[in-house]
């Protein structure tokens, strides 16, 4: 049927919109002298040399640089792409608001699909996120994450998809965290890739999704069992088949299980070295087929290889907001890590980013917006506006640069010097932060440790042997000082069992470097390990002392090495005091200095951890009775026992 100009105005959503009777569209196009929406036979007329659209294929100019039309009949799951004719010529588009992609013909020739958001039946109407400063993220790569065939066999020679991740859902529940940050997972243009050259912004990542239908079935069972655990109903496999529902299911699964989501969303530049595909938004109104500096979307700057948004441009700029937005609505994302948004502010983008956060937070308020912003100005990022950019916390490089450091210092041995007073810094609140909570904390993340960067932790530790009782140890004791301090703590894949390899993307050229998953059912240091992040993350989350604001280094005795952090809540009367030894050998009848006398709990031990159950453990039998001198500015003290390259944590 034709395209007609009824039930479209200047309020009608862009992109392809199910409504009743059929689909409307609108696109902003402000230098094309014509638009044309094709469908059905004109879309596969559209392939052949020669092709000119029909006058009942066409949109209509609104006035305000927006096409727009209703085209009856259409429906879900129908392809479509725009025909733009502009000064440089005419040509297919795919529409840069498009929900999901095609198959075939594939990327970057493929078409767009209607799909309704009404699609998915969600079932976590009941969960709600955490407060900010109890959160305690777990960031992973959806490609590299996880992947196993039938009957359970290790597939990731393959790229992982989202419903390969439900397969470590209860694992990631069990693991205690409470929210999970995906890299990107906007449609990019290569086959593998970490996801930050993103053009397709509205449409998950195709090599993410599942399209064969027998393959999906297997996946709709694991779906509806994990459903049904939670007393929910199941799904049909025409509600699973879409991609973007896959999505929908690992978010609406992991909500079930309590875990929040946060996506990481990419706005400081578009596409990568390799160049922009002809249909894709950067040439979408032909002003130009090869000059990548007559862009609707894109200045003439670049970045990594793509191209910078103009931000300048409001239309262009709410482009960006209205993408934040749909993640926040469609995918009921729990909070929004913005890539380098330090960048952004350097090309001129920091009212769009100042209008994002305040759009996004009128949204969604419990939706935390977590900036990566290193500029010297490090504050800006997390200074309201006007002053400043709005974001609530921000990516910290402090604390893990230190941590880092000391642990290398380590490897020296026992004569080695320590730089304790270091690591006793990055525990404070960075300047101009209004409250501790506002950083997100880690020992290793995507960019740090990726094949080719810094060393994961095991191997910085003990280059030698990533799993010796160096190794382990050291790691331990830097988990520790991570958990007992204040701020966001994240977690990067494989941290929580110890994965001393570097990793990369490209699974099926770097299968060497995946994570070991059947480390876990073979090696014991790896278990083991593992048991001590989930007690460490249980203890962080079961005492509010480890999430609040107060924090104060009493000893930092570089020269010992002894580290003591204590942390406490003056309202509930709850304090705790971490005491670290990170030297070779057990140290017994230390003094510490304590915050108050009387009996204090020996509640974790990470020696316990080191061939757990250890039997010759280094502790303090359960307890101690602080009744000593006052001590490192605290009103006693006592005499306890530190375990070698450890940690006791101890609760009034």
């Amino acid at each position: 049927m034709p395209t007609v100009p009824n039930n479209v105005d200047s309020n009608t959503p862009f992109g392809a919109n199910l409504v009743p009777g059929g689909v409307t569209f609108r696109v902003f196009a402000p230098a094309a002298q014509e638009m044309y929406v094709l469908t059905g036979p004109s879309l596969a007329a559209s392939q052949v040399t020669g092709f000119a659209p029909s006058a009942s294929d066409q949109l209509f100019s609104l006035g305000d640089h927006t096409w727009a039309a209703f085209l009856p009949g259409l429906g879900e799951g129908d392809p479509y792409r725009f025909w733009v004719v502009g000064n440089a010529g005419s040509g297919l588009k795919r529409d840069p608001r498009a929900r999901a992609l095609g198959f075939n013909p594939p990327y970057p020739n493929c078409d767009c699909i209607v799909r309704s958001p009404a699609t998915f039946p969600w079932h976590d109407q009941g969960f709600g996120p955490p407060a900010f400063n109890d959160y305690t993220l777990y960031q992973l790569h959806v490609g590299a994450f996880y992947r196993v065939d039938a009957a359970g066999r290790d597939q990731r020679s393959q790229i992982g998809r989202f419903l390969d991740v439900l397969d470590r859902v209860e694992y990631l529940r069990g693991l205690g965290i409470n929210a999970v940050q995906l890299l990107p997972i906007q449609e990019f243009p290569t086959e593998t890739s970490l996801g930050y050259n993103n053009l397709d912004y509205y449409s998950p990542e195709m090599a993410y999704e599942v399209s064969d239908a027998q393959d999906l079935a297997r996946y709709l069972v694991k779906a509806n069992a994990l459903l049904a655990a939670q007393g929910q109903r199941p799904l049909t496999l025409d509600q699973l088949t879409p991609g973007p529902n896959q999505l929908k299911c690992l978010i609406d699964v992991l909500h079930l299980n309590g875990i929040a989501v946060f996506f990481d969303l990419v706005y400081n530049h578009a596409g990568s070295p390799g160049g922009f595909d002809p249909q894709c938004l950067n040439f979408f109104d032909f002003q130009s087929t090869t000059d990548e500096n007559l862009s609707l979307y894109f200045t003439e700057q670049t970045y990594v290889g793509g191209r910078v948004f103009a931000y300048w441009n409001q239309d262009i700029r709410q482009f960006l907001i209205d993408n934040a937005v749909f993640c926040i609505n469609e995918y009921h994302v729990d909070g929004i890590r913005y890539d380098q948004v330090s960048d952004m502010e350097g090309f001129g983008g920091g009212p769009c980013s100042q209008a994002m956060t305040g759009t996004v937070r009128f949204v969604k308020p419990q939706a935390i917006q977590i900036a990566e912003y290193w500029n010297s100005d490090r504050a800006r990022g997390v200074t309201p506006v006007p002053d400043g950019l709005g974001f609530d916390a921000e990516w910290g490089d402090q604390l893990r640069d230190k941590v880092r450091a000391a642990i290398g210092q380590l490897t020296g041995g026992r004569s080695a010097s320590v730089d304790l007073g270091s690591v006793r810094d990055s525990l404070d609140v960075p300047q101009g932060f209004s409250a501790a909570w506002r950083v997100v904390t880690c020992l290793e993340n995507h960019d740090i440790v990726k094949q080719g960067g810094s060393q994961r932790v095991p191997a910085l530790a003990d280059s030698s042997d990533t799993r010796s009782w160096y190794a382990r140890s050291r790691s331990r004791a830097a988990m520790g000082i991570l958990l007992a301090s204040r701020g966001i703590p994240m977690l990067f894949m494989g941290e929580e069992f110890l994965e001393d390899k570097q990793w990369d993307d490209a699974v099926k050229v770097f299968p060497n470097l995946l994570i070991d998953w059947a480390g876990l059912t073979t090696n014991k240091v790896m278990q083991d390990y593992l048991q001590f992040t989930k007690d460490l993350v249980v203890l962080r989350r079961s005492y509010p002392a480890l999430r609040g604001e107060s924090l104060r280094v009493s000893t930092a005795d570089s020269f010992q090495r002894v580290l003591a952090i204590h942390r406490w809540i003056e309202s509930a009367g709850e304090d705790m005091l971490f005491v670290f030894n990170v030297q070779e050998f057990n140290r017994f009848g230390y003094r510490v200095g304590f915050p108050s006398g009387g009996r204090w709990r020996e509640i974790f031990n990470s020696d316990f951890y080191d061939q757990m159950p250890n039997p010759t453990i280094a502790g303090n039998g359960g307890s101690i009775f602080a009744n000593g001198q006052p001590w490192d500015g605290m009103p006693t003290s006592a005499e306890i026992t530190i375990p070698a390259n450890g940690f006791v944590v101890f609760s009034r």
